[in-house]
């Protein structure tokens, strides 16, 4: 265990670099959001492609140990195809993924408002799961009507996942650091 807290200890420079490179990311996401939807769009379809041809190397290269291989050489295509559609269309794939996420606000919104009117009699509170549903409605809609918006937003929130977490790194590197010049000075 203290071999691993001194290599953290002397290593505290490099969460410090991870951090700030994550705080820069997202002020990227923010200062730039199509840019970075476009970087992360192509740097996605990328992982799939190269995903799925090793996976169907792997499948192929495992055919005859493995019962049933098609289930891998399947899920190794699926990436394949994706993996081009995203590098080939890249505006179309973030649209239709958008799409996919407002039709599910939609329809859980819908689903909830059904259960809200056929549980009523059993409980109190059923407004509850209305205005939940009616607010995941709303949210839909406006990822329909407002797809850009819908994008820049799922932008900034990556990027405030990279500020927060950058930030913790940062702390996380100054408090060892700390602790490796109160070792130090105790040695």
């Amino acid at each position: 265990m203290n071999e691993m807290i001194d290599y953290l200890q002397s290593s505290w420079w490099i969460f410090l670099l991870r951090g700030i490179a994550a705080i820069v990311f997202g002020i990227m996401a923010f200062v730039w959001p199509a840019l970075t939807l476009s970087v992360l769009l192509v740097l996605f379809g990328f992982y799939v492609l190269i995903d799925g041809i090793f996976g169907l190397i792997d499948a192929v290269r495992y055919r005859d140990r493995l019962p049933r291989v098609w289930p891998l050489v399947l899920e190794s295509v699926l990436g394949l195809v994706v993996g081009l559609m995203v590098l080939l269309w890249p505006g179309v794939t973030s649209l239709v993924l958008l799409m996919f996420i407002a039709a599910w606000a939609v329809v859980g919104g819908l689903i909830r408002i059904v259960l809200a009117f056929q549980i009523r009699k059993e409980i109190t509170g059923e407004w509850v799961l209305i205005l939940g549903g009616i607010l995941s409605i709303l949210f839909g809609g406006l990822l329909v009507a407002l797809p850009q918006v819908g994008l820049v937003t799922l932008v900034w929130l990556v990027g405030f996942y990279a500020i927060a977490f950058g930030v913790l790194f940062v702390m996380l590197a100054f408090r060892l650091r700390k602790l490796g010049t109160a070792a130090d000075t105790f040695a």
